[in-house]
């Protein structure tokens, strides 16, 4: 497993988002489904299209019947992002259930699909930020500081990667083991949602 890998599929999801630059555009996932691959590439997608809603939902003249439409999109979307999130994990703890383990085997205290989701993240962010060093009609001192910044990012996305890959490579050596805890969230959960339950009453 090489996280190198992934960060090349993440700038393929958001090149292939780009093409069309609309959050209604369908996936265009060419990895092959039930591989790694290929959940790498929607949870990229998922977020290239989060990241464009939140960026609607932030418009100061959207319609309030649109914005709320908007909201619930973007709820959705973190369900589904969550979802995927714990779906990487589970796929990550079959691949990694023969691994052997040192009898001073420490857990992260950061899951290995959390820690890429993370990076998907990261990669969305680097695109915007270059985006800005050479956006038409912007000042120089805005494209410098976007430079800045970009630097920042691209420091991170290196020590993060770095951080990834030795964490799966300690895992499937048996220096560290998985933890996974479910995320349990209740905003869209009916029965632990006051709001939403009381409507049943």
């Amino acid at each position: 497993m090489q996280v190198n890998k992934w960060i090349g599929i993440f700038q393929q999801s958001i090149n292939d988002y780009h093409k069309t630059d609309s959050v209604d555009s369908p996936i265009t996932n060419v990895y092959p489904k039930e591989t790694l691959d290929h959940l790498m590439y929607v949870k990229n997608w998922v977020d290239t299209v989060q990241w464009h809603l939140e960026d609607i939902i932030r418009n100061p003249t959207i319609d309030a019947a649109e914005a709320l439409l908007i909201k619930r999109r973007i709820d959705a979307s973190n369900q589904h992002r969550t979802d995927l999130v714990e779906f990487i994990d589970s796929w990550f703890l079959k691949e990694f259930a023969d691994a052997p383990l040192g009898v001073d085997a420490t857990y992260n205290t950061e899951s290995p699909a959390w820690a890429i989701d993370r990076l998907s993240i990261l990669e969305l962010k680097i695109f915007h930020m270059e985006v800005e060093t050479n956006r038409p009609g912007a000042t120089p001192e805005h494209r410098a500081a976007c430079t800045g910044k970009l630097n920042i990012l691209l420091t991170q996305r290196e020590d993060l990667s770095t951080s990834i890959q030795q964490l799966l490579d300690d895992i499937a050596t048996g220096k560290k083991f998985m933890k996974v805890y479910k995320q349990m969230k209740m905003y869209n959960d009916e029965s632990l949602n006051p709001v939403l339950y009381q409507q049943k009453k």
